[in-house]
């Protein structure tokens, strides 16, 4: 890449990336500034514990990261029912054990069923909405009272894709906004025996897959390689 090309990224560029487990979204998004040199943003965080397709944009391509991030988006991962964990997912210790019934996968699905479609979801007090300026997860964190309001969501599929209990693996399409650690808890509610989230990738953003997106490393080698 010629130093007149190095300028592609201020310009503005996406970059596709797939989200490493443990890394945070805006790791992700200091590694790129960091090797193009360009201002850089995501177009919707995925938990640490979370993998899959995260749209970065940088240079003047920021301007489109909402509406990158307004749209439909697809998941598949599993939950684990039988307990239950203050953040949904296993970044906390499960709590609260109870028997897993013995649901066939065609059981499962028709609970799933009843969570298509708009509705209102309760947001994860441990979560990056902000209160009073600050994310709430942090308050949550220093046993500050939370207090999180409904949102209105759309899930437009949810397939039970494997049942291998007390682990079920699923597939959402869903609208921005929903978070599917809520989605675990509420499921394993309907269920009657609780559950969280145990792993989470998120294979689709609008047109944009998982399957086009680039390694994080792949990226910074590549690109370190060609800007002088």
């Amino acid at each position: 890449m010629e130093q007149t090309e190095k300028n592609i990224f201020q310009e503005g560029q996406v970059i596709l990336v797939n989200k490493p487990l443990n890394w945070t979204s805006f790791d992700i998004v200091r590694k790129i500034r960091n090797t193009t040199k360009a201002k850089t943003g995501h177009a919707g965080t995925l938990d640490p514990l979370a993998t899959g397709l995260l749209i970065c944009c940088t240079g003047k391509m920021t301007k489109k990261i909402n509406e990158y991030q307004a749209q439909e988006k697809e998941y598949t991962g599993t939950f684990t029912l039988g307990a239950v964990t203050p953040t949904y997912d296993l970044e906390s210790e499960p709590t609260d054990f109870k028997p897993v019934p013995e649901l066939d996968k065609a059981a499962l699905q028709e609970i799933a069923n009843q969570f298509t479609g708009e509705q209102q979801q309760l947001p994860p007090i441990h979560s990056a909405i902000k209160q009073n300026g600050k994310p709430i997860y942090e308050l949550a964190r220093k046993g500050v009272e939370v207090k999180v309001e409904p949102r209105k969501i759309f899930i437009a599929e949810f397939e039970i894709t494997k049942v291998e209990l007390p682990v079920v693996h699923f597939r959402v399409v869903c609208s921005t906004g929903t978070y599917i650690r809520s989605l675990a808890n509420d499921y394993g509610a309907a269920v009657g025996c609780g559950g969280y989230m145990s792993a989470l990738c998120r294979t689709r953003i609008g047109e944009f897959r998982v399957e086009d997106a680039y390694d994080i490393q792949q990226f910074i080698e590549q690109t370190k390689a060609t800007i002088i």
